[in-house]
Protein backbone atom coordinates (compact mmCIF):
# COMPACT_ATOMS: atom_id res chain seq x y z
CA UNK A 1 0.00 0.00 0.00
CA UNK A 2 1.10 3.96 -1.09
CA UNK A 3 1.56 5.47 2.27
CA UNK A 4 3.56 8.32 1.00
CA UNK A 5 -0.04 10.20 0.24
CA UNK A 6 -0.61 13.54 -1.18
CA UNK A 7 -3.17 15.91 0.42
CA UNK A 8 -4.99 18.83 -1.28
CA UNK A 9 -5.26 21.71 1.14
CA UNK A 10 -7.25 24.95 0.74
CA UNK A 11 -4.72 27.09 2.31
CA UNK A 12 -1.45 25.42 1.67
CA UNK A 13 -2.43 23.53 -2.09
CA UNK A 14 -0.53 20.18 -1.77
CA UNK A 15 0.89 18.82 1.45
CA UNK A 16 2.68 15.85 1.33
CA UNK A 17 2.94 12.77 4.30
CA UNK A 18 6.57 13.06 5.23
CA UNK A 19 7.09 8.97 6.08
CA UNK A 20 4.91 5.67 7.06
CA UNK A 21 4.77 6.19 10.62
CA UNK A 22 3.46 9.35 10.08
CA UNK A 23 0.95 7.89 8.12
CA UNK A 24 -0.14 5.01 9.98
CA UNK A 25 -0.67 7.49 13.18
CA UNK A 26 -2.84 9.61 11.04
CA UNK A 27 -4.71 6.38 9.91
CA UNK A 28 -5.26 5.49 13.71
CA UNK A 29 -9.14 5.42 14.90
CA UNK A 30 -7.66 7.94 18.18
CA UNK A 31 -6.09 10.60 15.02
CA UNK A 32 -9.23 9.95 12.87
CA UNK A 33 -11.57 11.19 15.66
CA UNK A 34 -10.23 14.88 15.14
CA UNK A 35 -12.20 14.53 11.47
CA UNK A 36 -15.16 14.90 13.74
CA UNK A 37 -14.01 17.80 16.24
CA UNK A 38 -14.44 21.11 15.05
CA UNK A 39 -11.70 23.14 15.01
CA UNK A 40 -13.37 26.78 16.62
CA UNK A 41 -15.96 25.20 18.74
CA UNK A 42 -19.12 27.54 18.53
CA UNK A 43 -18.13 29.66 16.17
CA UNK A 44 -19.53 28.43 13.44
CA UNK A 45 -22.47 29.91 14.55
CA UNK A 46 -20.84 33.57 14.24
CA UNK A 47 -18.57 32.84 11.13
CA UNK A 48 -20.84 30.08 8.90
CA UNK A 49 -17.62 29.33 7.25
CA UNK A 50 -15.94 27.84 10.32
CA UNK A 51 -16.80 24.67 10.26
CA UNK A 52 -13.18 23.11 9.38
CA UNK A 53 -11.89 19.89 12.25
CA UNK A 54 -8.62 19.23 14.33
CA UNK A 55 -7.70 17.03 11.81
CA UNK A 56 -7.82 19.52 9.24
CA UNK A 57 -5.11 21.78 11.35
CA UNK A 58 -2.98 18.56 12.52
CA UNK A 59 -2.27 17.89 8.90
CA UNK A 60 -1.09 21.98 8.31
CA UNK A 61 0.91 21.89 11.34
CA UNK A 62 2.50 18.90 9.97
CA UNK A 63 2.96 20.73 6.66
CA UNK A 64 4.57 23.97 7.91
CA UNK A 65 7.25 21.91 10.65
CA UNK A 66 8.43 19.96 7.47
CA UNK A 67 9.23 23.27 5.96
CA UNK A 68 10.94 24.81 9.30
CA UNK A 69 13.05 21.46 9.28
CA UNK A 70 14.02 22.34 5.56
CA UNK A 71 14.85 25.84 6.11
CA UNK A 72 17.12 25.25 9.31
CA UNK A 73 18.97 22.53 7.75
CA UNK A 74 19.96 25.21 4.91
CA UNK A 75 21.30 27.31 7.69
CA UNK A 76 23.58 24.59 8.89
CA UNK A 77 21.27 23.75 11.79
CA UNK A 78 22.02 19.90 12.73
CA UNK A 79 18.47 18.08 13.20
CA UNK A 80 18.92 14.28 12.90
CA UNK A 81 15.94 12.26 11.21
CA UNK A 82 15.08 10.32 14.48
CA UNK A 83 14.53 14.26 15.62
CA UNK A 84 12.98 15.65 12.56
CA UNK A 85 10.38 12.71 12.76
CA UNK A 86 9.80 13.20 16.72
CA UNK A 87 8.93 17.23 15.56
CA UNK A 88 6.64 15.72 12.81
CA UNK A 89 4.86 13.04 15.67
CA UNK A 90 4.78 16.19 18.25
CA UNK A 91 2.78 18.39 16.22
CA UNK A 92 0.83 15.94 14.79
CA UNK A 93 -0.63 15.03 17.74
CA UNK A 94 -0.36 18.17 19.93
CA UNK A 95 -4.10 18.25 19.90
CA UNK A 96 -5.37 14.93 19.85
CA UNK A 97 -7.11 14.86 23.36
CA UNK A 98 -9.50 17.94 22.43
CA UNK A 99 -12.74 16.48 23.50
CA UNK A 100 -16.21 17.74 21.78
CA UNK A 101 -16.19 21.12 20.17
CA UNK A 102 -13.00 21.41 21.50
CA UNK A 103 -13.28 23.07 24.89
CA UNK A 104 -16.39 23.06 26.65
CA UNK A 105 -15.79 19.68 28.08
CA UNK A 106 -12.33 20.74 29.79
CA UNK A 107 -15.12 23.15 32.01
CA UNK A 108 -18.17 20.78 32.74
CA UNK A 109 -17.90 16.96 32.10
CA UNK A 110 -14.76 15.93 33.53
CA UNK A 111 -13.17 17.51 36.32
CA UNK A 112 -10.77 20.04 35.31
CA UNK A 113 -8.51 17.88 32.86
CA UNK A 114 -7.23 19.53 29.81
CA UNK A 115 -6.75 18.48 26.62
CA UNK A 116 -2.99 18.60 26.94
CA UNK A 117 -3.20 15.94 29.61
CA UNK A 118 -5.22 13.86 27.31
CA UNK A 119 -2.79 14.98 24.55
CA UNK A 120 -0.21 13.13 26.41
CA UNK A 121 -2.23 10.20 27.67
CA UNK A 122 -3.00 9.37 24.12
CA UNK A 123 0.83 9.87 23.11
CA UNK A 124 1.51 7.61 25.58
CA UNK A 125 -0.64 5.01 24.28
CA UNK A 126 -0.05 4.84 20.48
CA UNK A 127 3.91 4.50 22.05
CA UNK A 128 3.36 1.84 23.17
CA UNK A 129 1.14 0.22 20.24
CA UNK A 130 3.93 1.93 17.92
CA UNK A 131 6.79 -0.28 20.20
CA UNK A 132 8.55 3.09 21.76
CA UNK A 133 8.69 5.00 18.09
CA UNK A 134 7.22 7.98 20.01
CA UNK A 135 9.41 8.11 22.88
CA UNK A 136 11.31 11.48 21.79
CA UNK A 137 8.47 13.16 20.43
CA UNK A 138 6.76 13.10 23.76
CA UNK A 139 9.93 14.14 25.79
CA UNK A 140 9.51 17.31 23.43
CA UNK A 141 5.67 17.67 23.69
CA UNK A 142 6.72 17.86 27.37
CA UNK A 143 9.26 20.42 27.28
CA UNK A 144 11.74 18.27 28.26
CA UNK A 145 14.04 17.96 25.19
CA UNK A 146 17.91 19.50 26.45
CA UNK A 147 17.60 21.34 22.43
CA UNK A 148 15.13 23.97 23.09
CA UNK A 149 14.11 25.45 20.06
CA UNK A 150 12.37 22.20 19.31
CA UNK A 151 9.72 22.32 22.07
CA UNK A 152 9.42 25.79 21.13
CA UNK A 153 8.53 25.21 17.84
CA UNK A 154 5.42 22.62 19.69
CA UNK A 155 4.46 24.61 22.20
CA UNK A 156 5.93 28.88 22.38
CA UNK A 157 5.13 32.35 21.43
CA UNK A 158 5.76 31.07 17.75
CA UNK A 159 5.03 27.79 17.28
CA UNK A 160 3.73 25.92 14.41
CA UNK A 161 0.23 25.49 16.13
CA UNK A 162 -0.70 29.03 15.99
CA UNK A 163 0.97 29.67 12.47
CA UNK A 164 -1.29 27.08 11.33
CA UNK A 165 -4.51 28.31 13.42
CA UNK A 166 -4.04 31.67 12.33
CA UNK A 167 -3.99 31.22 9.29
CA UNK A 168 -6.51 28.68 8.89
CA UNK A 169 -9.10 30.33 11.51
CA UNK A 170 -8.87 33.44 8.99
CA UNK A 171 -9.50 31.68 6.09
CA UNK A 172 -12.29 29.43 7.54
CA UNK A 173 -14.10 32.74 9.08
CA UNK A 174 -13.14 35.46 6.45
CA UNK A 175 -11.30 37.88 8.67
CA UNK A 176 -8.84 39.11 6.78
CA UNK A 177 -7.18 40.86 9.45
CA UNK A 178 -6.07 37.13 10.97
CA UNK A 179 -4.05 35.87 7.34
CA UNK A 180 -0.55 36.13 8.67
CA UNK A 181 2.04 35.46 6.46
CA UNK A 182 3.94 31.91 7.72
CA UNK A 183 5.81 31.16 4.78
CA UNK A 184 8.02 34.34 5.37
CA UNK A 185 7.94 33.76 9.25
CA UNK A 186 9.44 30.40 8.55
CA UNK A 187 11.74 31.65 6.33
CA UNK A 188 13.30 33.93 8.62
CA UNK A 189 13.54 31.28 12.08
CA UNK A 190 17.15 30.40 12.66
CA UNK A 191 18.71 29.06 15.79
CA UNK A 192 21.25 30.07 18.09
CA UNK A 193 22.62 28.00 20.88
CA UNK A 194 19.66 25.63 20.38
CA UNK A 195 16.97 28.63 21.33
CA UNK A 196 14.67 29.74 18.45
CA UNK A 197 15.33 33.15 16.93
CA UNK A 198 13.53 35.20 14.22
CA UNK A 199 16.50 37.29 11.90
CA UNK A 200 16.26 40.79 11.62
CA UNK A 201 14.53 41.23 8.72
CA UNK A 202 11.57 39.26 9.53
CA UNK A 203 10.57 41.77 11.84
CA UNK A 204 7.78 42.79 10.49
CA UNK A 205 6.19 39.59 9.61
CA UNK A 206 6.99 38.70 13.37
CA UNK A 207 4.73 42.18 14.40
CA UNK A 208 2.09 41.24 11.69
CA UNK A 209 2.07 37.55 13.54
CA UNK A 210 1.15 39.24 17.20
CA UNK A 211 -1.22 42.00 15.86
CA UNK A 212 -3.24 39.22 14.07
CA UNK A 213 -3.28 37.25 16.98
CA UNK A 214 -5.00 40.02 19.18
CA UNK A 215 -7.31 40.96 16.51
CA UNK A 216 -8.14 37.46 15.98
CA UNK A 217 -8.80 36.55 19.44
CA UNK A 218 -10.99 40.17 20.39
CA UNK A 219 -13.07 39.45 16.70
CA UNK A 220 -13.09 35.52 16.31
CA UNK A 221 -12.29 33.24 19.29
CA UNK A 222 -13.77 35.82 21.89
CA UNK A 223 -16.43 36.73 19.84
CA UNK A 224 -19.28 37.59 22.27
CA UNK A 225 -21.83 35.62 20.27
CA UNK A 226 -19.49 32.61 20.11
CA UNK A 227 -18.42 32.88 24.05
CA UNK A 228 -21.93 33.22 25.05
CA UNK A 229 -23.01 29.80 23.05
CA UNK A 230 -20.03 28.41 24.50
CA UNK A 231 -21.50 29.01 27.96
CA UNK A 232 -24.63 27.77 26.91
CA UNK A 233 -22.93 24.26 25.79
CA UNK A 234 -20.92 23.83 29.13
CA UNK A 235 -24.21 24.28 31.12
CA UNK A 236 -26.17 21.97 29.14
CA UNK A 237 -23.50 19.46 29.80
CA UNK A 238 -23.16 20.47 32.96
CA UNK A 239 -26.91 20.09 33.81
CA UNK A 240 -27.00 16.93 31.74
CA UNK A 241 -24.50 15.49 34.55
CA UNK A 242 -26.47 16.63 37.59
CA UNK A 243 -29.60 15.45 36.34
CA UNK A 244 -27.77 12.15 35.46
CA UNK A 245 -25.68 11.97 38.49
CA UNK A 246 -29.42 12.05 40.71
CA UNK A 247 -30.91 9.50 38.98
CA UNK A 248 -32.83 10.88 35.29
CA UNK A 249 -32.38 8.97 32.25
CA UNK A 250 -31.78 11.15 29.36
CA UNK A 251 -30.54 9.21 26.57
CA UNK A 252 -27.14 9.52 24.93
CA UNK A 253 -24.62 7.48 23.21
CA UNK A 254 -22.29 5.37 25.25
CA UNK A 255 -19.57 7.45 25.59
CA UNK A 256 -21.33 10.13 26.29
CA UNK A 257 -23.37 8.56 29.07
CA UNK A 258 -20.63 6.80 30.74
CA UNK A 259 -18.89 10.86 30.87
CA UNK A 260 -22.68 11.96 32.77
CA UNK A 261 -22.77 9.05 35.21
CA UNK A 262 -19.06 8.94 36.57
CA UNK A 263 -17.12 11.53 38.18
CA UNK A 264 -13.63 11.57 35.73
CA UNK A 265 -11.10 13.57 37.30
CA UNK A 266 -7.24 13.22 35.49
CA UNK A 267 -6.72 10.77 38.13
CA UNK A 268 -9.40 8.56 36.67
CA UNK A 269 -8.06 8.25 33.21
CA UNK A 270 -6.97 4.94 32.70
CA UNK A 271 -6.91 2.87 29.63
CA UNK A 272 -10.89 1.65 29.74
CA UNK A 273 -11.26 5.51 30.22
CA UNK A 274 -9.60 6.60 26.83
CA UNK A 275 -11.05 4.07 24.83
CA UNK A 276 -14.27 5.33 25.99
CA UNK A 277 -12.90 9.22 25.32
CA UNK A 278 -11.69 8.14 21.85
CA UNK A 279 -15.19 7.18 20.94
CA UNK A 280 -16.78 10.66 22.07
CA UNK A 281 -16.65 13.49 19.43
CA UNK A 282 -19.13 16.73 18.31
CA UNK A 283 -21.93 14.08 16.96
CA UNK A 284 -22.67 12.64 20.38
CA UNK A 285 -23.10 16.31 21.83
CA UNK A 286 -25.33 17.47 19.03
CA UNK A 287 -27.50 14.73 18.93
CA UNK A 288 -28.08 14.31 22.29
CA UNK A 289 -29.01 18.36 22.43
CA UNK A 290 -31.56 17.63 19.53
CA UNK A 291 -33.49 14.62 21.64
CA UNK A 292 -33.01 16.55 25.10
CA UNK A 293 -34.80 20.06 23.80
CA UNK A 294 -37.91 17.96 24.79
CA UNK A 295 -36.91 16.58 27.65
CA UNK A 296 -39.40 17.69 30.58
CA UNK A 297 -35.98 19.27 32.71
CA UNK A 298 -36.72 23.41 32.04
CA UNK A 299 -33.31 24.05 31.91
CA UNK A 300 -31.99 21.06 30.05
CA UNK A 301 -34.66 21.79 26.70
CA UNK A 302 -34.38 25.48 26.71
CA UNK A 303 -30.93 25.67 27.02
CA UNK A 304 -30.80 23.12 23.96
CA UNK A 305 -33.31 24.88 22.00
CA UNK A 306 -31.09 27.98 22.60
CA UNK A 307 -28.28 26.33 21.01
CA UNK A 308 -30.00 23.94 18.26
CA UNK A 309 -31.99 27.26 16.70
CA UNK A 310 -29.13 29.56 17.57
CA UNK A 311 -31.62 31.40 20.25
CA UNK A 312 -28.90 32.53 22.51
CA UNK A 313 -28.71 34.71 25.71
CA UNK A 314 -27.78 38.45 25.27
CA UNK A 315 -24.49 39.20 26.17
CA UNK A 316 -23.25 42.83 27.27
CA UNK A 317 -19.63 43.42 27.68
CA UNK A 318 -18.18 46.01 30.20
CA UNK A 319 -14.65 47.02 31.30
CA UNK A 320 -15.63 46.62 35.04
CA UNK A 321 -16.52 43.64 36.43
CA UNK A 322 -20.31 43.68 36.48
CA UNK A 323 -22.26 44.52 40.03
CA UNK A 324 -23.53 41.97 41.81
CA UNK A 325 -27.35 43.94 42.25
CA UNK A 326 -27.34 44.08 38.41
CA UNK A 327 -26.75 40.24 38.63
CA UNK A 328 -29.20 39.67 41.43
CA UNK A 329 -31.88 41.69 39.40
CA UNK A 330 -31.75 40.04 36.01
CA UNK A 331 -31.81 36.23 37.84
CA UNK A 332 -34.91 37.47 40.30
CA UNK A 333 -36.93 38.93 37.25
CA UNK A 334 -36.23 35.33 35.16
CA UNK A 335 -37.12 33.18 38.60
CA UNK A 336 -40.44 34.91 38.94
CA UNK A 337 -41.22 34.42 35.30
CA UNK A 338 -40.60 31.41 34.98
CA UNK A 339 -41.17 30.19 38.57
CA UNK A 340 -37.92 28.11 39.49
CA UNK A 341 -35.01 27.96 41.82
CA UNK A 342 -32.29 30.15 42.57
CA UNK A 343 -29.76 27.23 41.01
CA UNK A 344 -32.27 26.40 38.10
CA UNK A 345 -32.39 30.80 37.20
CA UNK A 346 -28.38 30.58 37.69
CA UNK A 347 -28.07 28.58 34.06
CA UNK A 348 -29.82 31.25 32.30
CA UNK A 349 -28.21 34.78 33.97
CA UNK A 350 -24.48 34.60 34.71
CA UNK A 351 -21.68 36.70 34.62
CA UNK A 352 -18.24 36.02 33.65
CA UNK A 353 -15.05 37.66 32.52
CA UNK A 354 -12.59 36.62 29.63
CA UNK A 355 -9.07 38.24 28.82
CA UNK A 356 -6.51 38.18 26.14
CA UNK A 357 -2.68 38.91 25.93
CA UNK A 358 -1.23 39.13 22.21
CA UNK A 359 2.43 38.62 23.81
CA UNK A 360 3.06 36.92 26.77
CA UNK A 361 6.72 38.49 27.82
CA UNK A 362 6.57 35.84 31.42
CA UNK A 363 7.00 32.38 29.00
CA UNK A 364 9.61 32.81 26.19
CA UNK A 365 10.20 35.29 24.04
CA UNK A 366 10.20 36.32 20.52
CA UNK A 367 13.80 37.02 19.99
CA UNK A 368 15.20 39.43 17.38
CA UNK A 369 18.84 37.87 15.82
CA UNK A 370 20.41 41.04 14.75
CA UNK A 371 23.02 40.88 11.95
CA UNK A 372 25.59 41.96 14.72
CA UNK A 373 25.09 39.10 16.45
CA UNK A 374 22.61 40.90 19.30
CA UNK A 375 19.57 38.96 20.14
CA UNK A 376 17.08 41.29 21.39
CA UNK A 377 13.32 40.78 22.41
CA UNK A 378 10.82 41.43 19.84
CA UNK A 379 9.23 44.59 22.16
CA UNK A 380 12.99 45.92 22.52
CA UNK A 381 13.76 45.87 18.77
CA UNK A 382 10.16 47.00 17.37
CA UNK A 383 9.86 50.02 16.96
CA UNK A 384 6.54 49.53 16.84
CA UNK A 385 4.50 51.53 19.50
CA UNK A 386 1.68 49.19 20.25
CA UNK A 387 4.21 45.56 21.01
CA UNK A 388 4.61 46.89 24.37
CA UNK A 389 1.06 47.65 25.21
CA UNK A 390 -0.05 44.11 23.27
CA UNK A 391 2.39 42.31 26.00
CA UNK A 392 -0.11 43.40 28.87
CA UNK A 393 -2.99 41.34 29.36
CA UNK A 394 -6.29 42.91 28.75
CA UNK A 395 -9.72 41.49 30.49
CA UNK A 396 -13.42 42.32 29.58
CA UNK A 397 -16.42 41.21 31.62
CA UNK A 398 -19.74 40.34 30.64
CA UNK A 399 -23.39 39.67 32.06
CA UNK A 400 -25.54 36.93 29.92
CA UNK A 401 -28.85 36.99 30.58
CA UNK A 402 -32.70 35.95 28.31
CA UNK A 403 -32.91 38.42 25.11
CA UNK A 404 -36.62 38.99 26.38
CA UNK A 405 -35.87 40.42 29.68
Amino acid sequence: MNKLKILNDPIYGFITIPNTLIFDLIQHRYFQRLRRITQMGMSHLVYPGANHTRFHHAIGCVHLMQKVVNVLRFKAVAISVEEEEALYMAILLHDIGHGPFSHAMEHSIVNNVSHEQISLLFMERLNEEFNGSLTLAIKIFKGEYPRLFMCQLISGQLDMDRADYLKRDSFYTGVAEGNINSERLITMLNVVDDALVVEEKGIYSVEKFIIARRLMYWQVYLHKTGLVAEQLLIRVLKRAKELTINGAILGASKPLQFFLENKIAFKDFNDSTLKIFSELDDYDIVSAMKAWQYHDDFVLSNLCAMIINRNLLKIKMKKKKIKEEVLKTRKEIFKNKHNITDAEAAYFVFTGSISNQAYETDKQNINILHKSGKIEDIVKASDHLNLKALSKPITKHYICYPKNQ
